[in-house]
């Protein structure tokens, strides 16, 4: 058996591939950013044929500076954005229209109706979500309804749902496997998290024929082999997970109580919560962390839409950075008595707030405001979400396990100026690994676990460390200061402020 695995990460903006070695530590690695397409105001869509070609040349491009060959690679891991939704036709494998994007908000009135129409409690006692167009249900029923002749194609089994990870495993087995994981189910708003099985009730309320789902598995396991045309030779998949859940894997949060937080695109923080779910009442989703041998582990997550994108927004959009790096030179560099906010709710705002209908805003502008000022509100921003994240954990299932420790991960912890502020705002110990793209790590250990190339979950535990600790230096008015202008800001940005 080989000794190397190749895990694809296929995120929101670009995919990434890396190989990895039998100690878990990366040998090589590509990426490949794709176009992120926007047809109407606070729609969001990905060509699905854009992500499957930036997936196997990442792939390729990661097994050729390994200098490995397919022999030596004992399995595929794939980790993947999670509730974007694509629909493909059984027979030819060709998606029947763009993929819906996780950030996409076109059916936040239907999803109004829905709650108006006292749907909610159901939802969240069957999935442990709330009714938002974050969520897939949705974004399928609006495919099926909007483009012709889809409705009757799905009700006849001609075509197949999925969320990434599905379709890329569709497309490298050549169509032998239409399959998910648990975590990946759990973000559908179709999935009965405690029976673990698609729920015949909200199939119905949602109005999603049964035909097009996938078989849902453990997170590692079989599935399938990527066909020989891809790489030369087949290779086994066995490990597959959404990408917050992986990188909880990857971060090695084991234990009850622990808790990760992601700066990708958007922030994702996850709490473990063991194997007893707990029903949020502060704003949170209660979710499927990880599933290994039947067994379910549950965390709570809060969800925020824009981190990173605000500083791609800040370059892309206004044209006030080379890079996205700049940011934070020029946040240690901005005047510390102009208290400017930036409230990125650019397709409305996530936990604990749900407001589709908020917009962006910024709040304390003077004619002295410069673009430092700006970068600093946006990498403060990811903070102050942050906050209102962990106080709403907190509030739902109180620390128990003594010290509190966030771990950090994604492209944004790079940074020392936020993660320092992060750990100043949450006033509470910040801890980022020596590989930060930890969603990586987690998709490639699923796969060697289940591969016998890597030990028990308890053991990567042990052998977790960290590259940097960030303590907490701010004094407590300072915190409560800023933070309450935050929480002002905030009401002016919601739709009902």
């Amino acid at each position: 058996m080989g000794k190397y695995i190749l895990a694809v990460d296929q995120g929101t903006t670009s995919t990434r591939a890396i190989m990895f070695g039998p100690d878990l530590v990366p040998k090589s690695a590509a990426q490949e950013e794709f176009t992120q397409h926007y047809p109407a105001p606070g729609w969001v869509e990905h060509d699905p044929e854009d992500i499957w070609r930036t997936t196997l040349a990442t792939a390729s491009a990661a097994l050729a500076k390994a200098g490995v060959g397919t022999s030596d690679v004992a399995a595929i891991g794939i980790a993947n954005q999670r509730e974007t939704a694509v629909m493909w036709d059984r027979g030819s494998g060709q998606p029947i229209c763009n993929a819906i994007v996780w950030q996409d908000r076109r059916t936040a009135e239907i999803c109004a109706r829905l709650t108006r129409e006292g749907h909610e409690a159901l939802v969240a006692a069957r999935t442990g979500l709330r009714i938002d167009p974050y969520f897939s249900a949705t974004k399928i029923a609006w495919m099926l309804d909007n483009v012709a002749g889809a409705r009757r194609k799905a009700e006849a089994g001609q075509l197949a749902f999925g969320t990434v990870d599905t379709f890329l495993l569709w497309r490298l087995t050549g169509g032998a496997m239409h399959a998910t994981d648990a975590t990946n189910a759990s973000r559908t708003l179709l999935y009965d998290i405690h029976r673990g099985a698609w729920d015949d009730d909200l199939l119905k309320l949602f109005n999603v024929p049964r035909a097009v789902l996938p078989d849902v598995r453990d997170c590692a396991g079989p599935f399938g082999s990527a066909s020989p045309t891809h790489f030369g030779a087949a290779i086994d998949i066995r490990g597959i997970a959404g990408d917050q859940q992986a990188a909880l894997v990857g971060q090695a949060c084991f234990r009850p109580g622990m808790v990760k937080s992601t700066y990708g695109t958007g922030c994702f923080m996850l709490r473990n919560l063991g194997a007893k779910p707990v029903a949020s009442r502060h704003g949170l989703v209660t979710t499927i962390a990880y599933q290994l041998k039947q067994r379910r582990t549950y965390a709570l997550e809060g969800s925020i839409f824009a981190a990173g994108s605000t500083i791609q927004w800040l370059r892309d959009g206004l044209g006030l950075l080379k890079t996205s790096a700049e940011s934070s030179a020029l946040a240690a560099t901005s005047d510390p008595e102009q208290p400017v906010y930036l409230v990125p709710a650019f397709t409305g705002l996530g936990a604990p707030y749900w407001d589709p209908d908020a917009r962006a805003t910024i709040t304390g502008i003077t004619r002295n405001t410069s673009r430092n000022e700006l970068a600093r509100a946006a990498l403060e921003s990811v903070a102050y979400q942050s906050r209102d994240l962990l106080e709403a954990m907190y509030a739902d299932a109180s620390s128990e396990n003594g010290e509190r420790v966030i771990r950090v991960d994604g492209g944004l912890s790079a940074s020392d100026w936020a993660m320092q502020f992060l750990a100043d705002m949450l006033d509470t110990p910040v801890e980022r690994p020596p590989v930060v793209e930890t969603t990586a790590v987690g998709a490639a250990y699923l796969a060697g676990y289940d591969a016998g190339l890597y030990p028990e979950p308890e053991a990567l535990a042990r052998a977790w460390t960290a590259e940097r600790r960030f303590v907490p230096h701010m004094s407590e008015a300072t915190r409560t200061a800023k933070y309450a202008g935050w929480r002002r800001a905030v009401q002016q940005a919601l739709s009902r402020g």
